[in-house]
């Protein structure tokens, strides 16, 4: 779209003193657009974009019309749907795509914050529904914050709307392997995957060549469809701008392999690509049956355990990587279940854990907070634990500055730890990646007024994983029969009301000290082996987690070594 209006002899009128800004020809020059869709539609194509790539905060905001955000968008829509609809006919329909672009401003990297970015996609998203568009799609993401939050607005937009359209993402890697950030391919998917989205897949920077090694992983690892829409070549800067050298042919090419190698179900192109490059893709693949995606075969650790925080294994083995649950930071994904190991938390980031890390908190020594998380990072741990919780403080400003640090400045996920809902939230607002969030009960129930009740529509929203404390309306379970009971409702809850997997569910069934001297006390260790052996058998796929050195609190330190070592080689067993 972007180089099909470049293209066109428009005028500083056209874009109404606003130069270069494409959405302002949906009100001005519709006739100028409307070309440009019949141009595609008319060589074969299915679906078309809306001219709202820049319909968004921050570059209409450059131009100080960011008011005119869903004004734009629905009239864009609306040229699009009324080409659609002249091109369709007998047993092939026309569809209309909506484009979401990322805008100019990075959420991780401050530039903007989370919420009035969210809000306006969700504006923008409910324009394009207005308009008629048939799917949305998230596109040119560089920054995954920033397409979570287009993703979140989008279903925002949907939801106040009631109606629900296909959502799709598309994250560009650049030249490096990476995105902007330094997001690897598998940490986008894991973070973007879980937030409801239809197909997932990569667009613009780049020609195919350049994307094949992250479509083939997207190819052996994504659960939903895939998508990708190459430039045609990478761009060559001459005295006229940017020019792309890949000829129609060899898209046709790139996307005869994608659709037959990877499984490919929407494929088109981007910067660059005429419609002479879309004609002959469309002569290459059109009325292709999808081909089927083989996913790579990974095989589950042995059941192990849950430490310090850590998370277990199951005994059953996965068998596809697409059934890899997984957390990730900006930078990687990391398995809950690690091929070598238990999967190992940092609990020094913890104001409950760490008086290190409370003093800088309270002190503001953001230098050494920061440095007490690369420190865990040192240390071998797969995730941080972090909780900010401090009586007199306020969490969610403390959470702020906490998360949006460790968002850029550690490479482990963020495990976000708290009893305030307000509190999770802001962390979940800060970090681009998928955390995990500590933790859920039934303490007081699962009432409307309950806390699970609050916390659930945020954990969800944000595709996090959870950690479910084995505590009901009762108190805390001590006996095998108590703790596997509350697991079982507390997956059914989970699963039934959330649409949570099985296997983003992470089962504390609560370690207490032997150090009391008290003979009710003595078991508590055996019952804790117990329900995790119990939960595994019947729900093989749900992670377990302990706060190992719960088990020797209160003990002289030789004597912790020894039983923190056999409690976790039983739990492990």
């Amino acid at each position: 779209m972007g180089t099909m209006l470049q293209a066109a002899d428009l005028t500083l009128d056209d874009f109404e003193g606003h130069e270069g800004c494409n959405e302002i020809l949906n009100v001005t020059r519709p006739d100028v657009v409307r070309a440009v869709h019949d141009a595609y539609f008319a060589v074969g194509c299915d679906a078309v974009e809306t001219n709202t790539f820049g319909a968004n905060l921050a570059n209409l905001g450059e131009y100080g019309i960011a008011d005119r955000i869903g004004e734009l968008a629905e009239a864009g829509a609306r040229i699009a749907r009324e080409a659609a609809d002249f091109w369709s006919g007998p047993g092939q329909p026309r569809f209309v795509i909506g484009s979401v672009g990322p805008g100019t401003k990075l959420p991780s990297l401050g530039h903007i914050t989370y919420q009035p970015l969210r809000d306006a996609y969700q504006q923008e998203v409910a324009g394009l529904l207005a308009g008629g568009v048939d799917a949305i799609l998230v596109e040119t993401a560089q920054d995954l914050l920033q397409a979570k939050a287009a993703i979140i607005g989008a279903r925002r937009a949907m939801a106040a709307t009631g109606r629900k359209v296909a959502l799709i993402a598309q994250v560009t890697v650049e030249l490096t392997g990476t995105m902007l950030l330094g997001s690897e391919i598998g940490a986008a998917l894991t973070a973007l995957e879980p937030l409801g989205i239809d197909l997932i897949g990569l667009n613009c920077a780049t020609g195919p060549a350049e994307m094949n090694e992250h479509l083939r992983y997207l190819s052996q690892h994504a659960r939903v469809g895939l998508s990708v829409m190459p430039n045609a070549g990478l761009p060559v800067l001459g005295r006229d701008g940017a020019t792309y050298p890949l000829t129609p042919a060899e898209l046709a090419d790139a996307q005869d392999a994608f659709t037959r190698d990877y499984g490919a179900v929407l494929v088109g192109g981007c910067c660059g690509t005429t419609p002479e490059h879309l004609r002959q893709v469309v002569e290459r693949v059109a009325g292709r049956g999808l081909a089927s995606r083989r996913a790579a075969s990974h095989a589950g650790s042995p059941a192990t355990s849950a430490v310090t925080s850590v998370a277990a294994s199951s005994a059953a083995e996965q068998s596809a990587a697409a059934e890899q649950a997984a957390a990730a930071s900006l930078y990687q994904s990391v398995p809950f279940r690690q091929d070598t190991s238990i999967l190992m938390i940092g609990e020094r980031t913890n104001t409950n854990g760490s008086r290190a890390f409370r003093d800088a908190l309270i002190d503001s020594r953001w230098d050494d907070v920061v440095e007490i998380a690369r420190t865990a990072t040192r240390e071998g741990a797969h995730m941080i634990d972090v909780c900010v919780d401090y009586v007199g403080r306020d969490g969610r400003v403390d959470m702020r500055e906490v998360a949006s640090r460790y968002a850029t400045a550690s490479t482990l996920p963020v495990m976000l730890d708290s009893t305030e809902p307000p509190v999770i939230e802001a962390g979940l607002e800060c970090l681009g990646g998928r955390s995990v969030v500590n933790s859920v009960n039934f303490e007081d129930g699962d009432g409307p007024d309950s806390r699970i009740a609050h916390v659930m529509p945020i954990i969800a929203e944000h595709g996090a994983a959870v950690v479910v404390m084995c505590i009901d309306e009762e108190g805390q379970a001590r006996t095998v029969e108590w703790k596997v009971r509350i697991a079982e409702r507390m997956i059914d809850y989970l699963t039934g009301q959330w649409g949570m997997r099985e296997s983003d569910i992470f089962i504390d069934t609560l370690t207490f000290t032997l150090g009391t001297g008290q003979e009710e006390s003595r078991g508590d260790g055996v019952a804790t082996i117990g329900a995790i052996r119990e939960i595994k058998r019947r729900h093989p796929d749900v992670q377990t987690i302990l706060g190992l050195s719960n088990i020797s609190f209160g003990l002289k330190p030789a004597a912790r070594v020894v039983l923190n070592s056999v409690f976790l080689a039983e739990c492990v067993q």
